[in-house]
């Protein structure tokens, strides 16, 4: 399954050049997976309120483009991988107006409770909805 979210390019976004920041990718992925993870279930609050938490262990993006103000970014994400330990995220940006990729971005993530303790295996709940949306 393919998630589709969109982001706007703002000032507040970019560098002195109206060059989105390289940081900022992560906060519209961030965004884009919890659109997705809206989309799937009852949401990441949800989940918090069930003491289930998703902190990302590792995370890599390879850019391959920029994106400028004023532009509006298509973030596709899709479930790469599910074990009962961990997830993995792959999440392709790029530019909706002319199809460019600017980035492409791995999250790895572990469930835990809301205290920080790792979960021997992903609560039933968290992998059950990402196995159906790995499908």
């Amino acid at each position: 399954m393919k998630h589709h979210y969109e982001a706007e390019v703002f000032y507040a976004d970019t560098d002195c050049y109206g060059v989105v920041w390289h940081g900022t990718y992560v906060r519209y992925c961030e965004q884009a997976r919890t659109d997705f993870v809206a989309k799937l279930s009852k949401g990441m609050k949800y989940f918090e309120d069930n003491n289930i938490a998703t902190p990302i262990v590792d995370l890599h993006i390879k850019y391959k483009n920029f994106a400028k103000i004023h532009d509006i970014l298509d973030i596709e994400t899709t479930v790469e991988k599910i074990t009962p330990l961990r997830g993995t995220m792959l999440q392709k940006i790029s530019n909706k107006a002319t199809g460019e990729e600017v980035a492409e971005v791995t999250v790895d993530f572990v469930c835990t409770d809301n205290n920080g303790k790792l979960y021997r295996r992903m609560p039933a709940e968290m992998l059950e909805m990402l196995e159906r949306a790995k499908d």
